[in-house]
């Protein structure tokens, strides 16, 4: 960090006035320099109007002059001690306010994460971010498939930066609620609030930003509110169900800034990390879960951390109604009424695989052995032994009358796929969720 001599401070001034005369305002003299870190040039002004003033009309000058006269690359913040004034220039409030924030879930902290093979990287990244904000994996982007806690980092991260003081001001939202502040913005002609809101904080979390892709003229805003934090070395941190390049519609300028940070994707846990999380989650809850019920429950759920809860809360309702003793005979009841519930078909299972894989059904029961026939085959045995109640014969008659034996081999080759290859892990979970959403009937 370093200060601005009041020479090169009067250059600085003099260069805009002799190159940008129609800028120059009376009030120009208050400026002060703060200071010159990381290549940003802090600048106070008076008010909250001038901020707004040198943020939407002279920040390229300001940016231009301090470059020619310091003679190194540099960009420019705008900042006021005064009180906020938010209001736009018309007197029509915006309804941007702390109330519009996601709410924070006290157990949404760090030493509450269950850090496994498939968020090791995710996790590490969210804790230097946020005891390092701006300087390290900015922007940090977090993708994963629902339940996988890609909104316990975010807030833990809020959570975090809130105990540490390092970031003084923090917004975390969700992508509709900038989607609809910024629309609100251009009806009631209040951007410069709107930009002021956004652009002058040390953290910004938004969650859901695969539905900015759908959005053209939201995007435009989000584009120069990323570049002016990311030039201020404020944190940024986005949370998707996929990652930037796999955004539809998002310009390939926002794809490319999502990515010059850290991406960093979440996958479904394995075996001693689903065991983990349910030790976490019944110590929280205070419920009383034996080892063996645990290995049970971790066995039979491979999805996410969201249905493992509701399997443990399940469990803990019918022992309240009974004796409340929680052992594996209500855990096997408790398991068994939720798949009657959801039973899932190997029709169903065929139906979603070949849309997923782009073959055909009689491709799947053909003797045709080429790897973009028998991997869709093999998944869709996988899949049906892992939902279904079939025996290994049952299962090879759908698929052209193979043996059991055909359908162990499946099973264990995905298996072992599944532990190996994070693209095959994410292509059976995303089909598990296809699979789960037609049964609750989503479309």
């Amino acid at each position: 960090m370093s200060s601005i001599a009041a020479p090169e401070w009067k250059s600085i001034l003099d260069r805009i006035r002799a190159l940008h005369p129609a800028l120059i305002r009376g009030w120009f003299s208050t400026l002060k320099p703060i200071d010159l870190s990381g290549g940003v040039l802090r600048i106070r002004a008076g008010n909250l109007k001038q901020v707004r003033y040198l943020d939407d009309e002279c920040r390229p000058a300001f940016i231009e002059a301090a470059q020619g006269v310091l003679e190194q690359l540099v960009t420019t913040t705008f900042e006021t001690d005064a009180p906020n004034e938010i209001a736009d220039d018309e007197g029509y409030p915006l309804s941007i306010s702390e109330n519009n924030q996601l709410q924070l879930n006290d157990d949404y902290v760090f030493d509450n994460f269950v850090v496994g093979a498939g968020n090791r990287m995710a996790h590490a990244a969210a804790v230097a971010a946020a005891e390092n904000p701006g300087q390290v994996y900015n922007p940090l982007f977090i993708h994963g498939d629902v339940g996988l806690g890609k909104t316990h980092l975010l807030q833990a991260i809020c959570h975090e930066t809130r105990r540490l003081g390092t970031c003084p001001t923090t917004l975390y939202i969700s992508c509709e609620t900038f989607a609809n502040h910024f629309i609100e913005a251009v009806e009631r002609g209040a951007m410069n609030q709107f930009r002021f809101h956004y652009r002058h904080v040390d953290l910004l979390v938004i969650d859901d930003i695969q539905f900015l892709g759908a959005r053209e003229r939201s995007q435009e805003e989000f584009f120069h509110t990323f570049n002016t934090l990311h030039q201020s070395q404020k944190q940024i941190v986005l949370s998707a169900d996929c990652s930037p390049s796999e955004i539809p519609t998002l310009e390939n300028r926002l794809v490319s800034r999502f990515k010059s940070g850290l991406v960093a994707s979440i996958d479904a846990p394995c075996m001693e990390t689903r065991m983990a999380i349910l030790r976490k989650k019944s110590r929280l809850r205070c419920i009383e879960v034996p080892e063996d019920v645990i290995e049970y429950v971790a066995t039979n759920i491979h999805t996410n951390i969201r249905d493992l809860e509701g399997a443990l809360l399940r469990l803990d309702a019918m022992s309240q109604a009974s004796d409340g003793t929680i052992d594996m005979d209500l855990a096997r009841r408790a398991l068994a009424d939720e798949a009657e519930a959801s039973a899932i078909s190997i029709q169903q299972i065929i139906d979603v695989v070949t849309r997923h894989f782009g073959v055909r059904v009689k491709d799947l029961q053909s003797k045709k052995r080429p790897k973009s026939i028998s991997h869709p085959r093999q998944v869709c045995m996988y899949l049906a032994r892992e939902l279904t109640e079939h025996s290994l014969e049952e299962v090879g008659g759908y698929f052209g009358g193979r043996d059991h034996s055909t359908v162990l081999h499946a099973n264990r080759t995905i298996k072992k796929m599944i532990d190996t290859d994070a693209k095959v892990r994410r292509s059976v979970e995303n089909l598990r969720a296809a699979l789960r959403a037609q049964q609750n009937g989503i479309s």
